[in-house]
Formats: structure tokens, C-alpha cells, sequence
């Protein structure tokens, strides 16, 4: 399989590589390798063809992560095509590293985030079933304005008949321009066939590229079987080239993630604000509310309440149950069942247990400026208001701060106990008040 990331994402105005931008918690480039291993592709080898990349800037403390790293971390292998030539000819680099084994190749473009493994699976057994040289994987749009059309010839027993060309906006008539089935440049290519053919491409065109388009004309002038299968979504050939083409392809996938949420029982109350990344587990019954972002890998039990405007980030894990509320922010961190911080409040790497109470802008200072400490707070503690835990701190079960409540670093709250003032000190119960008299009046009064 090879994916298509050479190009050089000018409009992006960006030092991060196209392919590496970020749509809802993941890469395009990771939803596309996501796609493409799927049961029913599995592809067990996959070149990533790149650009030269350059140089990194000593001076430059956080440098964007290449390319080339990426792909491996994704187990990926790349190949540089240098310089870049066209899609054909980027197709032709990739071959190179692609095995003799193989029959089949599959191409796709790392810009395309939103294509399924359902439709690739489908493009991928009709050309095999077919037996064509060739099968496109096309889109039918309501405005295919400046996209190439595919032209077929006529149908035969009720199928949709083979490619006769494609044909691209400004060479299409009249009659081809009603045309709104489109190429999607998703493809797959016999290998011998792509080994024979591509080293025949030609140039001759104002950019002086070899272009993947040609090889249909080619392959149908040579009396090949040319197939197409169109997705059966037309919002997966978005793809984007700029900043503003992204946040479409980001929006198409949000509302993607929250169909499928919503289809196993989250009461999702506004989709349109609801952010939530891939990976991220929520179980049935559970509400959120707008302006909720959940991060990915978050995990969220049965019956919680998200929101409004709450941030669940990496490494959380809610309860059932649990309630996290307005303006509040979670990282890192397990939120016991039934367990509650509902207002302005910042949790993190913190565990509580159950049926905690969290009060109104409550902090867990976890950073000492070099490292992160945790929290940790047991089962029916209650949090006061405006309370800061310097971790590394711990509440036992049942303990209670009172609002505004400094508790200092390595501070051991013990079980029942309530703990007051700035720092914070344990205050005595009346039965230890009275015990303390006692022993004062025994002993004169002295102590």
C-alpha cells in the first residue's frame, strides 16, 4: 500500500507537515494507516512517500515532529521523492519500496482522513472480483465544480459500466459537466501493471508532472479493464489544503465521532459543541453537555454528566456515576464512582474514591515547577470550597477541608478529620477539646 504525502502544503502557512495536523486527537496521517489496517485491508506493509525534509533548527526547543518519525512510529516505512514530480511519478518512488510479492496496491492520499475501511474494503474487492487492471474509488457530489468526472461506458445488466476516461473540468463539455460523479484519486493498481505502465508517463503539461490521472487514459487506450466504485458518503472525499479546508474535515469528523456515541446511548446535547476526540470510551446513559472537550483515550462510565464547558484530558478515567461540571478541567486522573466537582475547579493527576465532593475552585497544585505529584483523596471526603492540596497530599476516607484551605505538601489529612486555615491545621473535635481541658485543669494548668 503506499500513501501519498509529498506534498508541500503551502496554504497550510505552517512549519508542521500536512499529513501531521491534527483532527480530533489524531494525525490525517494516523486516521488514514487506522483505515487501512482494518480487518478486510490489513495492510501488512505500508510506504509513506515524503518530501525532503528539512533541516532541524538547533536553535529551536520544540521542533515539529518530521515525517519520516511519524510514519515509523505508525510502523511505516518512507521513501523521498526528490524532487517532486507528480502524483505519478510519486506513485513510481513508492513502487520502488513496495515488495515483488505483492499483487495489488492500494493508494491513497495522506490529506484524506475521512475515508472508511469499509469503502476502501469495498474498492478493494471489486477490483478483484473484476479483474481489472485499474479500480477507482469515486464520490457522487451535488457540486462537482472543478473536479475531474468520471466518464462511463454504458451500463450492462443493471451494473454501472466500466470507466471510459476521466475527464477534468476545464477540458469537459456541456454535457460531461452534469456529470457529478468525481475522482477521488483513491485507487488500486494491479503491481505489474503499475511496475509496466508508470515508467511510460508523460510530462507534457504546463507544470511538467507525471500525473496519476493519465495512467486510466493509458491503461484504456490499451484495451484494460478500468473499474470505479463510489463510496457511499460523498463527505469522505474531503480532503483539506489549507487551514480553513481542515476545519471542515475536522467538523465532518466530530460529527462523525459523536453519531457513533450517540447511536450506543450518550445523550449528546449539542453535537455541534461537543469535542470529543477518537478513542474515548463513554458509557450509556451518560449526558453531555455543551461546550464539553474530551480528549483521547478518556474514559467515562455509565450515568455521568459532563459539562457544561469541562475538559476531560489524557488519562482520565470517570466512574459511573461521577459528575464533572462547569469550568471544571481533569487530567490525568480516576474519578471514583458517584464522586462530584461541579464549579471551577482544576483536578489533576489525583485519584478519588467514591462519593467525593469536590467544592467550588478547588486546585490540586500538582507541579512543583520539575515534576508532577498526586493527590490522592478517599471514599465520602468532602473538598471546601477554594481548598488547594499541594501534592503530594492525601485525604483519607470521610476527611473534610474547610473552604479556603491550604493543605501543604507530604500533609497526611487523617480519616474524619477536618482540616482548616491557611496553611492547614487539623482542628480537635469537641470530645478532644474536652479531653484537653481535662488535662490541662489536672495539671494546673501548665502544658
Amino acid at each position: 500500500m503506499i500513501v501519498l504525502a509529498a506534498g508541500r502544503g503551502t496554504r497550510m502557512k505552517s512549519s508542521t507537515p500536512k499529513v501531521l495536523f491534527d483532527v480530533c486527537g489524531a494525525s490525517s496521517l494516523e486516521h488514514v494507516l487506522r483505515a487501512v489496517r482494518s480487518p478486510g485491508i490489513a495492510a501488512a506493509e505500508v510506504v509513506v512517500v515524503i518530501a525532503p525534509e528539512p533541516a532541524v533548527d538547533p536553535n529551536d526547543s520544540h521542533p515539529p515532529e518530521s515525517l519520516s518519525a511519524a510514519a515509523a512510529r505508525h510502523g511505516a516505512k518512507t521513501v523521498v521523492q526528490d524532487p517532486p514530480l507528480g502524483t505519478g511519478h510519486a506513485v513510481k518512488v513508492g513502487m520502488s519500496a513496495v515488495s515483488e510479492g505483492e499483487r495489488d496496491v492500494l493508494i491513497v492520499y495522506g490529506d484524506g482522513p475521512l475515508f472508511t475501511a469499509t469503502s476502501l474494503a469495498a474498492l478493494l474487492a471489486l477490483h478483484r472480483a473484476d479483474g481489472a487492471a485499474q479500480t477507482l474509488l469515486t464520490a457522487t457530489v451535488s457540486d462537482p465544480k472543478g473536479l475531474g468526472r468520471i466518464v462511463r461506458l454504458p451500463a450492462k445488466g443493471g451494473q454501472l459500466g466500466s470507466v471510459a476516461r476521466i475527464v477534468e473540468e476545464l477540458d469537459a463539455d456541456d454535457a460531461t459537466r452534469t456529470i457529478r460523479e468525481i475522482n477521488t484519486g483513491i485507487q488500486v493498481l494491479r503491481a505489474d501493471v503499475a511496475r509496466a505502465i508508470l515508467p511510460a508517463l508523460k510530462n507534457a503539461n504546463i507544470k511538467g508532472e507525471y500525473y496519476l490521472t493519465d495512467v486510466t487514459a493509458m491503461l484504456i487506450a490499451d484495451g484494460k479493464k478500468v473499474s470505479a466504485v463510489g463510496v457511499g458518503d460523498p463527505r469522505e472525499a474531503l480532503t483539506f489544503n489549507s487551514i480553513e479546508e481542515l476545519a471542515g474535515v475536522r467538523t465532518e469528523m466530530r460529527r462523525r465521532i459523536n453519531a457513533q456515541h450517540m447511536a450506543a446511548g450518550v445523550d449528546i446535547i449539542d453535537p455541534a459543541s461537543a469535542y470529543i476526540d477518537v478513542d474515548v470510551r463513554i458509557g450509556r446513559d451518560t449526558k453531555i453537555l455543551p461546550g464539553t472537550v474530551i480528549g483521547r483515550g478518556v474514559s467515562i462510565g455509565e450515568r455521568c454528566v459532563i459539562g457544561p464547558f469541562a475538559h476531560l484530558r489524557l488519562e482520565t478515567r470517570l466512574d459511573d456515576g461521577a459528575e464533572i461540571g462547569n469550568f471544571v478541567e481533569v487530567k490525568k486522573s480516576r474519578i471514583g464512582a458517584g464522586s462530584k466537582a461541579k464549579h471551577l475547579t482544576y483536578i489533576g493527576d489525583a485519584t478519588l474514591g467514591k462519593k467525593v465532593n469536590v467544592g467550588c475552585g478547588t486546585i490540586t497544585a500538582n507541579y512543583d515547577g520539575k515534576k508532577k505529584h498526586e493527590t490522592v483523596i478517599g471514599d465520602g471526603a468532602f473538598i471546601g470550597s477554594g481548598t488547594v492540596l499541594c501534592a503530594p497530599v492525601e485525604i483519607k476516607q470521610y476527611a473534610m477541608t474547610a473552604a479556603g484551605a491550604v493543605v501543604r505538601p507530604r500533609t497526611d489529612v487523617g480519616e474524619s478529620e477536618v482540616w482548616a486555615g491557611v496553611p492547614a491545621r487539623k482542628l480537635e473535635s469537641s470530645s478532644q477539646r474536652r479531653k484537653s481541658d481535662r488535662d490541662n485543669k489536672k495539671s494546673g494548668g501548665k502544658g
